[in-house]
C-alpha cells in the first residue's frame, strides 16, 4: 500500500495509534518519539496544551511505514497540514460520527452535504472512516489557516444540520445518542484522523477507503473495504483522492455561493 498511502503521510507529523498486543487489547496514542533508528525522521513542534515541545515522527518512506507497523500502528493518523505550512491544512474535514444510529443515516447526511457543496461549486471527496462513519473532505491547497478553515467547516455543518433532523453539533456523546455528529472540530492544529488507505484496528481489518460519490448510496457499508481487497480496488479504480492534494477551493467564492442557497 506504500505507493498509495505515502502521498497522504509524507511531511506530516504522525500521532501514533499503537496496538502492540493486537486489536483484542486496548491501544494507546503516542506523540512524543524519544528513541528511534537514525533513519527515522522527526520534527519538534511546541504543544500549547502540554506546554512543551513534542517530537513527532514523520513517515517519509516505505521503511518508516514498516517501522510504524512494527510498533503496532495498525491505524495511521497524520496531521491535516505539512511541516512546510504547518498552520495551513491541505484539506478540510467534516467527520460524520454516528452514535446508536444506522449507517444509512450517515450516507443520508453525506448526500445532504454533497448537495450543499455542489450548489456552492465546492469540490468534495468522501471516504469511509473504516469504522462507523465517513469523512467528507474539501481540498484547500494550504491557502488558509486553521482558524479560517474551522469556521468554514462550522458554517457548512450548520447548514447541513438545518436539513438533517437526526444530526447533532454537540460533541458530548451523552447528548447525541441516536444522532449523526457533524464534527467540524477536526479542523484544528494537532487533530488527527485515520488517513486515506489506513487500516482500522477492528474486525475484519477495515480500511478508510476513498470513494466515488456514486458509491455513496444505500448499499454502502464500511465493511466492504478491507485489507484483503483494497489493493485490487486501487488497481481497478486508481487513487480516487489525488485531487485532495491539488489546487484547492476558494473559500471566499464558496461563501458567496452559499449565501444564495435556500
Amino acid at each position: 500500500i506504500a505507493p498509495f498511502i505515502l502521498p497522504y503521510l509524507k511531511d506530516r507529523p504522525q500521532s501514533l495509534h499503537r496496538f502492540p498486543n493486537g486489536i483484542s487489547e486496548k491501544g494507546f496514542f503516542q506523540k512524543n518519539i524519544i528513541d528511534r533508528p537514525p533513519w527515522v525522521k522527526t520534527v519538534e513542534i511546541y504543544s500549547g496544551s502540554e506546554e512543551r515541545s513534542v517530537n513527532y515522527l514523520l513517515c517519509q518512506n516505505k521503511e518508516t511505514l514498516l517501522y510504524m507497523a512494527n510498533l503496532g500502528c495498525i491505524e495511521i493518523n497524520p496531521f491535516n497540514s505539512k511541516i512546510q505550512s504547518l498552520e495551513n491544512p491541505d484539506y478540510l474535514i467534516i467527520d460524520l460520527d454516528p452514535l446508536d444510529i444506522a449507517f444509512e443515516k450517515v450516507v443520508e447526511a453525506a448526500l445532504v452535504l454533497r448537495d450543499i457543496f455542489e450548489k456552492a461549486g465546492i469540490l468534495s471527496f468522501p471516504k469511509t472512516s473504516g469504522a462507523k462513519g465517513m469523512h467528507i473532505c474539501l481540498p484547500l491547497g494550504a491557502k488558509y489557516n486553521y482558524g479560517v478553515v474551522k469556521q468554514f467547516a462550522q458554517i457548512l455543518s450548520a447548514i447541513a444540520y438545518q436539513r438533517l433532523p437526526f444530526a447533532s453539533l454537540v460533541r458530548n456523546p451523552q447528548k447525541r445518542k441516536g444522532k449523526v455528529y457533524l464534527d467540524f472540530l477536526q479542523n484544528r492544529l494537532g487533530q488527527t484522523l485515520a488517513s486515506a488507505y489506513s487500516l482500522r484496528p477492528r474486525e475484519p481489518a477495515t480500511v478508510s477507503a476513498p470513494l466515488l460519490w456514486s458509491e455513496v448510496n444505500k448499499k454502502l457499508s464500511p465493511q466492504m473495504f478491507r485489507i484483503d481487497n483494497m489493493l485490487k480496488r486501487i488497481e481497478k479504480k486508481g487513487d480516487l483522492w489525488q485531487k485532495i492534494l491539488g489546487k484547492g477551493i476558494d473559500i471566499k467564492k464558496s461563501l458567496t455561493h452559499l449565501q444564495k442557497i435556500k
